[in-house]
């Protein structure tokens, strides 16, 4: 990858759907060479796609907590198992396993606190091997 690879993924990073003729202008290239270097940024798995932002709050899930969980077991299995199910969760828009402690971090998207406290009352406590959540309510996104 050279430097304007790096300046046709910055660019795509801000404005995916910009067309190919302006990306190319940004990027100094003529629009054929432009959509050869995008595709092949495609086909070798650095661009896996193109995906809409949308406003949270305006989507009805404005009401954004981070949770950290530990689990009982720390096997291959238990991890495996908790992954699937909370993966399935409608309300977890990012899960992350962590190195050390918490044993995961996810971000949980809901309408509002009322929703998100059925969130935990009703699914994610009965998840499988949970031993501990811990929820942290953001003041404000900053970046």
């Amino acid at each position: 990858m050279d430097t304007i690879d790096r300046a046709i993924i910055a660019a795509l990073r801000v404005d995916a759907r910009q067309s190919n003729v302006d990306l190319a202008e940004r990027v100094g290239l003529t629009p054929a060479p432009c959509l050869r270097r995008v595709r092949r940024l495609e086909d070798e798995g650095v661009i896996t796609g193109y995906r809409a932002m949308i406003d949270p709050a305006l989507d009805g899930r404005g009401f954004e907590v981070l949770v950290n969980v530990d689990l009982v077991a720390k096997d291959r299995d238990a991890f495996l198992a908790f992954e699937e199910q909370v993966s399935a969760f409608e309300e977890v828009v990012e899960l992350w396993r962590m190195f050390g402690l918490p044993d995961y971090v996810m971000r949980v998207a809901t309408r509002d606190l009322e929703a998100y406290e059925s969130f935990v009352v009703d699914r994610l406590s009965r998840a499988t091997g949970l031993a501990k959540i811990d929820s942290h309510l953001p003041m404000r996104k900053i970046k």
